[in-house]
């Protein structure tokens, strides 16, 4: 397996980047210890729309919302206007059910391309079933879907294996979420009257160091049925918009009142021609202590600590290199090289 890994580590303030159900901050034991979790889905999801903003291949939308889309499409290719409503829905039913609730909509959300939905559309108003043309469409606009995959439960064989994986992060030392107390004030009530605020409320946050994987396995990623047919170049220029993105997005929660966004303090990057993704979490198993000096700092200590340990053991990783020892450019240039 030919892969780029990133080892990140990355220190949030006050905030609440990934909610679980009642509104609190995810977490997750670790090492017997609570940590501060921010889900890989979550962290997906903030790539995947940073990424679609800085590069023009990234196109692929997720959605229930099928009907609409493909009826343009289909009217644009040349379908009556009678018939172009009933063969979308047909279309549709191939990846998902009808929404008993909502005409317009399926029960699944479907990852697509535009170019993908344009494809099927032509190819049906030049004859073709709609099956075929759903398995004959590719998807060079959408190199999201390439590198997230996508299931589609109608038809298994419309899914994509995704190219990238993702961990959940972890803090890398003990981590408790605390409560802010917050009120309002009404702007239009007098001196005279009560002092009370008009609202009142609780919020719970932790702020954290977090260590979070990505690898990206090149070889799945230049695969036929992903980004094969694009020229070397172009799955090159696509790939570093992907890793700029992992570096750059931030989780949205709450960004307007718990403002988090920072950058990532270290970045290790580990080019590997051949072998199996590795985490190297198990670092910090045994939560990083602060002695003063953080936990930036101590964080990436046990971590190069614990990739010598693995390599005096399991042999050479792959070449390394530190993003604040080459600079972002020179950094890119050599995971991609």
């Amino acid at each position: 397996m030919n892969l780029i890994e990133l080892h990140i580590l990355q220190s949030f303030p006050v905030s609440c980047l990934n909610r679980d159900d009642v509104g609190s901050p995810k977490s997750a034991l670790f090492g017997g210890i609570r940590r501060a979790r921010i889900s890989s889905q979550c962290l997906k999801r903030a790539c995947r729309v940073l990424a679609r903003g800085e590069h023009s291949g990234f196109q692929g939308i997720r959605s229930r919302h099928l009907l609409e889309p493909f009826t343009q499409e289909l009217l644009a290719a040349g379908i009556p206007e009678a018939d172009a409503a009933g063969k979308a829905a047909e279309i549709c039913s191939l990846f998902s059910k009808q929404d008993g609730k909502h005409a317009d909509q399926v029960t699944t959300a479907v990852y697509l391309s535009p170019g993908e939905i344009k494809q099927i559309a032509a190819a049906i108003a030049n004859g073709e079933e709609s099956k075929n043309a759903i398995k004959k469409a590719t998807r060079l606009d959408a190199a999201d879907i390439s590198l997230f995959g996508r299931m589609v439960a109608n038809d298994a064989t419309l899914n994509v294996d995704g190219a990238a994986m993702f961990s959940h992060a972890l803090s890398t030392h003990r981590a408790d979420n605390e409560v802010d107390f917050f009120s309002s004030v009404d702007d239009r009530k007098g001196d005279s009257e009560d002092a009370g605020a008009s609202m009142i409320g609780t919020l719970e946050f932790n702020s954290a160091t977090y260590y979070r994987y990505v690898a990206i396995n090149l070889d799945m990623f230049a695969d036929a049925r992903h980004l094969g047919a694009l020229a070397e170049e172009e799955r090159k220029e696509i790939l570093r918009a992907f890793l700029m993105a992992v570096l750059r997005s931030v989780p949205g929660a709450r960004e307007n009142s718990m403002n988090a966004s920072t950058l990532p303090h270290e970045v290790l990057g580990i080019r590997k021609p051949k072998g199996q993704p590795l985490q190297l979490v198990n670092a910090f198993e045994s939560p990083v202590k602060t002695s003063g000096k953080g936990f930036a700092a101590n964080s990436l200590a046990e971590m190069k600590t614990h990739l010598e340990t693995i390599e005096k053991t399991w042999g050479d990783q792959g070449a390394k290199h530190y993003l604040t020892e080459e600079g972002l450019d020179t950094f890119l240039k050599n995971l991609l090289d």
